[in-house]
């Protein structure tokens, strides 16, 4: 029998705001009206009005939308409420990667789009945001209520008169649609799906028919009812039993050792997780999507957990342990490196986020991470061995080469210089490709943040995300790894980020293609046209807005541009495109591209 964990699939530190609340703490949708009704100006009663007061009073303060007929009057109804601020996109995949990104800060994001031809291109994005439990409110501008149930053909839809192609693709990506064609019970549907979305930290889907936005009704006229979710509880017995069941096995353990995943961040149990470490001495590693939910400032912090490619020494204490401690994990295929992960499940604890699975044995249900941590921080017995062996083995990594005078510059001396500018005023956002590998050796500091798409892996996810991401923390330099076949899928709304006036700096990484497909299997497929990208960004800047471009292909190019960005330039948007050999890359890459590859074509079974 196969035990090994990276051969099966199992079934960050926020800010405060209410779709993303302080670690362990409730969910709470508050008013900002006293409880005593206030009536609501006639002209204000209408539902375009009451959406855009809910998407407030849950955390949007900035939605990302694209104007088509279908929406253009439910637009005009957001863009009244003066807390609310409406940034055109220029495609809708984007409007959906913003509002994915704006949801990694703020804790849920908002888009809107049109009927079919928006919300089918929006699709894919909205399917990154539910692989990735993020709380996202997709709103469509739908057909004019008096067409449903009628055998009209419409435009923007596939030419039937069946208009539900559209909702029932985003039934599988969503976990609440509502469609709205009539105000009686409109916003009970609303608030629904937006309770839903922060509850479940998935994305929903609310249609709303084009002609229902601007009519006021009696069930708007007054301030909504302030609402909170109710807080998901543990059963105590099932508790105490997980919390025994664990402390008997740690107990035991001579050299433990615990690793966050990704979804730590949808339990919101950050900061327990932390305490269990403080109270267990243990080594604490991350695996490879939970970067920036577990702080490498930490004293035990050992590194990234990412099987054969792991951190220098981080994987030999993992995998030499005796017990092992996963918070939230997802081991797919990428995150085991092609399922070669060194890991067995009768020595592993696995915590999702509202159960618990001891040693291969025993699953306690309705148990809360938070809580578990928690109570197992209270009781556990400290022990530091793994750590101690860890700071035994441990040898500092080498520096690379320096580049001599006009040499062409190396990907591992551009990311030394990289390490410097991190600090707790910047965020790094790594699109899919050798910027995960690269960014994932990068140090980040106490308050640094940090994103990247790992389970989905859409490339030109980071464009969008870099965009929504700085609107929602514009107190943050955002500094953005993109490479030049993910930049040429959505480079169009660099244009949305100078209107925005936003300050990222975005290094252009050109080697030529698609460099990830390339590791894993090569074909003349994964070469692309070059562009004059620099050029492209002046093209789209047009002298409007703060913008300042430069190339790159020498290491004291790089330094010059930094200290430019960083100093002259640090008002403005800043494009560094960076030229590289196009076999330069991390070496960890080369591995587990080798490795994804004899994943990925392996014979089928006997029949």
């Amino acid at each position: 029998m196969d035990t090994k964990i990276g051969s099966i699939d199992y079934c960050k530190p926020t800010n405060g705001d209410v779709g993303s609340p302080p670690n362990g703490s409730v969910s709470t949708i508050h008013n900002s009206v006293p409880s005593s009704p206030i009536t609501v100006n006639s002209c204000d009663a209408t539902i375009g009005r009451y959406l855009a007061r809910r998407l407030v009073q849950a955390g949007v303060t900035d939605i990302f939308s694209v104007p088509g007929d279908f929406n253009l009057t439910l637009l005009d109804h957001l863009m009244a409420e003066p807390e609310l601020n409406l940034i055109g996109c220029c495609n809708e995949l984007n409007a959906g990667y913003a509002a994915d990104g704006y949801a990694r800060s703020r804790g849920v994001g908002a888009c809107v789009v049109t009927f079919t031809v928006g919300g089918l291109s929006v699709l894919n994005a909205i399917a990154g945001a539910y692989s990735e439990n993020l709380p996202l409110i997709c709103i469509v501008g739908g057909p004019n209520s008096n067409d449903y149930g009628t055998n009209r053909i419409l435009h923007h839809t596939i030419g039937l008169p069946d208009f539900s192609q559209e909702l029932r693709c985003f039934q599988t990506v969503t976990c609440y649609q509502a469609v709205v064609n009539n105000l009686e019970d409109a916003h009970e549907q609303i608030d629904t799906a937006i309770s839903t979305a922060l509850k479940e930290s998935k994305p929903a889907y609310i249609s709303i028919s084009c002609n229902l936005a601007a009519i006021p009704h009696h069930t708007f006229s007054r301030a909504p009812v302030p609402f909170s979710l109710a807080p998901r509880l543990s059963n105590k017995m099932g508790l105490e039993a997980a919390v025994e069941a664990t402390l008997e096995f740690l107990n035991k353990a001579v050299k433990p050792v615990m690793v966050g995943g990704p979804k730590l961040r949808v339990a919101k149990a950050c900061d327990v997780f932390v305490e269990l470490a403080d109270a267990s001495g243990y080594a604490m590693a991350a695996m490879p999507s939970a970067k920036g939910l577990v702080p490498e400032h930490h004293p035990h912090f050992i590194g990234t957990y990412w099987g054969a490619v792991s951190t220098p020494f981080c994987s030999e204490i993992v995998e030499s342990a005796d017990a092992y401690i996963f918070a939230g994990p997802i081991f797919n295929d990428y995150s085991s490196v092609g399922y070669s992960l060194l890991l067995k499940k009768e020595k592993a604890i696995i915590v999702h986020p509202d159960r618990v699975t001891v040693a291969n044995g025993p699953t306690f249900g309705c148990v809360q991470m938070s809580d578990f941590f928690r109570e197992l921080a209270k009781r556990v017995k400290r022990n530091e061995t793994a750590y101690e062996n860890y700071h035994r083995i441990f040898v500092p990594e080498g520096k690379p080469l320096k580049c001599e005078s006009k040499e062409p510059l190396r990907v591992n001396t551009m990311f030394q210089h990289i390490q410097k500018m991190l600090s707790s005023e910047t965020a790094v956002i790594a699109e899919t490709g050798d910027s995960w590998f690269n960014c994932q050796k990068l140090k980040l500091p106490r308050g640094c943040g940090y994103e990247f798409q790992m389970q989905y892996g859409s490339i030109g996810w980071s464009v969008g995300a870099t965009l929504g991401y700085a609107q929602a923390s514009p107190e943050k330099r955002v500094l953005a790894f993109i490479g030049d076949g993910s930049f040429q899928v959505t480079a169009q709304d660099i244009s949305t980020m100078l209107r925005n006036r936003q300050k990222t700096i975005i290094f252009l990484i050109n080697n030529g293609g698609y460099t990830i497909e390339v590791e894993i299997h090569d074909g003349p497929y994964n070469v692309i046209k070059n562009w004059n990208y620099t050029g492209l960004v002046d093209a789209i800047h047009n002298g409007e807005g703060n913008c300042w471009t430069t190339k790159v292909r020498y290491e004291e190019e790089l330094v010059e541009a930094i200290k430019t960005a960083t100093v002259e330039k640090k008002d403005c948007l800043c494009f560094i495109e960076v030229l590289l050999h196009k076999d330069d890359t991390s070496k960890e890459l080369l591995e587990w591209g080798s490795r994804v590859s004899a994943a990925n074509s392996r014979p089928p079974n006997p029949q």
